[in-house]
């Protein structure tokens, strides 16, 4: 059976596909390595909220993805997680450009993991910055 990093490197080299919520908003992985994703997303009207400017939960979907990437990447075979806990800070409105959600372990523990991640603009502003906690769940 593949690791979780196996596979995810298989999505980021096209032989498997993204995951579903990755294909209904459109993101991609775009590197992967133990403990630190990249995903990017080509944003536009599609995914604003009523004001005009992108809805606050697809930042969330988009960190939250490379987050849990990275996290995954760290997991030994047969090993999955869970979410225990999601932040967003919203620092910057968008209405159309290219994110890129860079995620990085900080601290990966037996059972609890920390996790932070930096969604910039194509111009590399920092729009949002996400934290999730994740708890390691062990095979059955």
């Amino acid at each position: 059976m593949p690791t979780l990093l196996e596979r995810c490197q298989k999505m980021e080299r096209g032989e498997e596909p993204p995951p579903p919520i990755g294909r209904l908003l459109g993101f991609a992985l775009t590197a992967i390595e133990p403990g630190r994703a990249v995903c990017a997303m080509a944003v536009d009207e599609r995914h604003h909220n009523p004001l005009g400017t992108l809805h606050g939960g697809v930042y969330c979907d988009l960190a939250d993805a490379a987050m849990g990437l990275a996290y995954a990447a760290t997991l030994a075979e047969g090993e999955s997680f869970t979410t225990v806990e999601l932040k967003i800070s919203f620092l910057r409105a968008v209405r159309r450009t290219m994110l890129t959600a860079e995620a990085q372990v900080v601290k990966e523990g037996s059972t609890l993991g920390y996790v932070e991640c930096a969604v910039k603009d194509a111009e590399g502003r920092l729009v949002a910055k996400a934290a999730s906690t994740c708890m390691k769940l062990q095979p059955k």
